[in-house]
Formats: C-alpha cells, structure tokens, sequence
C-alpha cells in the first residue's frame, strides 16, 4: 500500500524520497519521479516529514525506535507518521521515544486496502495533537476521501482495531450468506444487488462481492494481516475489559482460514472457510 501512496505525494508535487527493503518497491517510486534511497538513514536524514508504513507492531519498533532507525536520524521539528496497522502501545512507546528529541508524531492507520491506496480513497484515523495533525493534513488529504482526528496518541490505532473486527464480522457474515444463497439454488448476482440496495448493504458487500461470486482472492488485504489486526483488537479489548464475543469468534475464523493455508489470499477468502465447513 506504501507503493502507490508514496506515487500520489510525488504526484502532488513533494519531494518523496523512499526506502524498502523490496528492490521493486523503491524502483516504482523512482519511475514515478521520487528518489530511491539506499538506506533507511539516506531516506530520513534531512525529512521535514518521515511516513512509515509496515507490516507489524516487530517491524515498526525495529525500523522506529531501535538504534539506526528513524529516530536515530530525525532532525529535531521532524514529524514522524505512522500510517502502519499496529497496537496502540506502539504509538504510546514511539511518542514516549520521540518527545525528548523534539520529534513530532502522529499514529494514522488507514483502511480501503490496496485499492483504496491506487484510488487515494483511504479513510485515515489520527492519533496525536491537533496542532500536528494541521500540518500533516494536506498530505492525508492527498491520500484519503475520510480524513478524521480521532484523539490523542495511541486514538487511531484504537478506532483501526475496531474498523477491522467489524470488517472480519462483516466478511464472515457475507461469506456464510454467500454460502446459504448458492446452497438454496437463488441467482447469486441478483440477491447480492438487492441485499446492497438495502439495510445489508455495505462497503464490504460492495467492494468483496465480486472476489466471493468468482472465487478471485489475489491479494488487496491478506488474511495473514487481518490475523494480525485482530489479535491487535483483542489484546486491547482484554487489557480495558472489554468482552468481544463476536469479536473472538471472527478472530478464530479468521485464525483458521490462515491455518488451512489461506494466509497468503485475500480476506474474502474467508469464504472457503464457510464452503469448508458446509461440506464444499
């Protein structure tokens, strides 16, 4: 997702440069018109603002906050955002880190996936101060259509963990629909455009309908990070007391499909596990 948000700044005219650790990823960019670091202190040296965008809580403390990683090289004033899908202690520690060396930073995880990224329709949720959250804003607005300052650090990674236990609840939901309509022989596409025209539709239905009518799962949003995420949501839901029974449920699902070798599709894959489970 990095990939094409990075496109959408270079094409709103700021001076991108980027790092990965994925050759391709830095060659996209400098076809696009950024510059290609080498390293993760060449990318970040001399930033007014460092994006970081990774794939887990590991990830984003290594490449932030261990010796060598972003706040080894912020300059003072620097506003450090990450956009990366993490837990909200990960935000709390890189804030904590970053105030002594006058690093500024906000947490802004998004949801849409991949095509939300091509298309700069992202809905982003930040965590920090308002102040930081005004500077940034010209650059969300390059990248998402729902741009919203939720809170205090540590905020967006909240409202992210409950985006993504009502996504997996709302995939789960459409799957064993999708399962029960194709099982009682009724014409798949016409119960889908009527159930989206009504109280059931949604941008799940909308958006996922098409990989669950024609089995299609390459990848938008992988089932091993939404196993991810939900274990995100269930940890924080436990350390405020918060029961999640629906919540547990679809995180299981959700650890199954991975389990049964699905990890690497994408989410609507959810759907095989339903098909499983009906017998195929």
């Amino acid at each position: 997702m990095g990939a094409p948000m990075a496109g959408h700044l270079v094409k709103a005219g700021h001076a991108v440069t980027g790092y990965d650790l994925v050759d391709a990823a830095v060659e996209r960019l400098a076809a696009q018109g950024g510059r290609a670091a080498e390293s993760l202190a060449e990318a970040v040296t001399g930033a007014e603002v460092v994006i970081t965008m990774l794939p887990a809580d590991p990830h984003v403390r290594s490449v932030v906050l261990e010796e060598g990683g972003v706040l080894t090289h912020a300059a003072p004033g620097t506003l450090l955002i990450d956009m990366s899908s993490v837990t909200p202690g990960i935000a709390l520690e890189i804030a904590a880190a970053a105030a002594p060396l006058d690093v500024r930073v906000l947490d802004a995880p998004v949801s849409g996936g991949e095509a939300g990224a091509v298309e700069a329709g992202l809905s982003i949720m930040v965590g920090g101060e308002a102040a930081d959250f005004a500077a940034a804003r010209p650059l969300f607005d390059r990248l998402g259509s729902t741009v919203v300052h939720v809170g205090p650090t540590g905020a967006g990674q909240t409202v992210k963990a409950a985006n993504q236990l009502i996504v997996a609840v709302h995939l789960q939901a459409l799957a064993e629909a999708v399962v029960f309509l194709r099982r009682a022989g009724v014409d798949l596409g016409s119960a889908l455009d009527v159930l989206g025209g009504g109280l059931a539709g949604s941008t799940v239905l909308a958006r996922k309908r098409a990989a669950m009518e024609h089995h299609d799962f390459r990848p938008g949003f992988r089932i091993d990070l939404h196993h991810k995420d939900m274990g995100n949501v269930t940890e924080a839901a436990r350390a405020l007391g918060v029961p999640l029974p629906l919540g547990a449920l679809a995180a299981q699902l959700v650890a199954s499909a991975r389990a049964n070798g699905d990890g690497g599709l994408d989410h609507a894959a959810l759907l095989r596990g339903v098909e499983r489970l009906a017998g195929g």
